[in-house]
């Protein structure tokens, strides 16, 4: 504190105290008649002095904060104070020498390999009692039971799956605690053979199995790995369906259900199958009228059926179907329609007559001359199919 010389001393008021408060009082010397002093005469208490005499603020005058807190404090405080945000995280990714590629590296290392229903590729590394240890390229191999390293029996896993084949497994569990999947080459051979069954299905295709079993209801044999079912209403000779044991039949599909595993085949169905093989449309064919209905004939064409509808019968005026063709008589047509999906074939004779109606008067002229008339209704067939075309 800063005190002006040329300020007036200020008079400092007696403080009474606890001991001269409890002290005896005592009378008073006795004073000499003389003119008192300036110290003896009571004096009035000062006035408060200003602010800025009492605390010397103008000495502080034309001075910052940083002058007071000085060149030390200045560095403490910035030691103290905490650094921008963006420059803490820079510097503590250079730190860490950050690298992107060896992140995403160790991602891959880790991420799980496999997942349910999924086709891998792997090598052979291990065999053992229970079944066969494959690399399929995660952090632990998988494992495939002995039950499902393939369709049938397997009884030397080791001779089946020495070490180092590649093999092509599906993934039938994803990885447990430890990181190992649980894989089959069983249920990958089962997906691809019901596919393939599928496309043999699709195509109408005849195949050859061979009779291993039967039952009651038919004979069971094998197609592709998968267990496959005739009914002996689908055999053509389902009365003596037990001595078909070890026989090889030409069957097609009747049912193919990979979710429900029926697989449901048929040996009458193949007959009809390879019989519609031998047939075009535009080809003159014989065969013998097995009935007859309100709306045409069915012909008995060697094992398949034929509908002759009466609107094809003649170009003329019918009456009645009985006026034409009777039950049993062989009859000579023209296939004009094929559908091997659904079994039916639709003729015609009113192509082969030279003039409308001419097969209720000249029936045994026309069929006589069935050949040379087909290749003259094939011609204006093909005219037909272009016009139309």
């Amino acid at each position: 504190m800063m005190i002006k010389k040329d300020a007036p001393a200020a008079a400092v008021p007696a403080v009474e105290t606890p001991e001269a408060a409890a002290a005896p009082a005592t009378a008073p010397a006795p004073v000499k008649a003389t003119a008192p002093s300036a110290a003896a005469m009571p004096t009035k208490p000062a006035a408060p002095l200003p602010d800025e005499e009492r605390f010397g603020m103008g000495a502080l005058e034309g001075m910052t904060m940083a002058d007071l807190l000085g060149p030390a404090d200045q560095a403490s405080r910035r030691r103290s104070s905490p650094e921008p945000q963006s420059q803490a995280m820079r510097r503590s990714v250079d730190d860490f020498d950050f690298d992107e590629e060896a992140f995403l590296a160790a991602l891959d290392e880790n991420e799980p390999v496999g997942t349910t229903g999924e086709v891998v590729n792997g090598v052979v590394i291990s065999v053992e009692s229970d079944g066969v240890y494959v690399d399929i390229g995660g952090k632990a191999p998988g494992f495939m039971p002995k039950s499902e390293a393939g369709l049938g029996v397997i009884t030397n896993l080791k001779e089946r799956f020495p070490k180092g084949l590649a093999v092509e497994v599906l993934v039938t569990r994803e990885q447990n605690a430890d990181g190992m999947v649980t894989i089959s080459a069983r249920a990958l051979a089962l997906r691809q053979s019901w596919e393939t069954v599928r496309n043999l299905a699709k195509d109408g295709k005849v195949v050859q199995v061979k009779v291993n079993g039967f039952n009651r209801g038919g004979v069971t044999c094998d197609l592709e790995g998968l267990r496959a079912f005739i009914p002996r209403s689908q055999l053509q000779d389902g009365e003596q369906h037990e001595a078909l044991v070890g026989k090889t039949l030409g069957v097609t599909f009747i049912e193919v259900n990979a979710e429900t595993r029926k697989l449901v085949l048929s040996e009458k169905k193949a007959a009809t199958a390879a019989r519609f093989a031998e047939l075009a449309v535009g080809q003159l064919v014989e065969g013998v009228v097995a009935a007859i209905k309100p709306y045409g004939y069915f012909v008995d064409l060697g094992g398949i059926s034929g509908l002759l509808h009466q609107s094809s019968v003649t170009g003329g005026q019918l009456r009645d179907l009985r006026e034409v063709f009777s039950n049993g008589e062989r009859v000579r047509a023209l296939i004009t329609e094929l559908d091997p999906g659904r079994g039916r074939i639709a003729l015609n004779t009113a192509l082969l007559e030279a003039q409308p109606g001419e097969i209720l008067i000249a029936k045994d002229q026309l069929l006589a001359e069935a050949e040379d008339r087909a290749n003259r209704a094939r011609s204006l067939l093909r005219q037909q199919e272009q016009a139309a075309g």
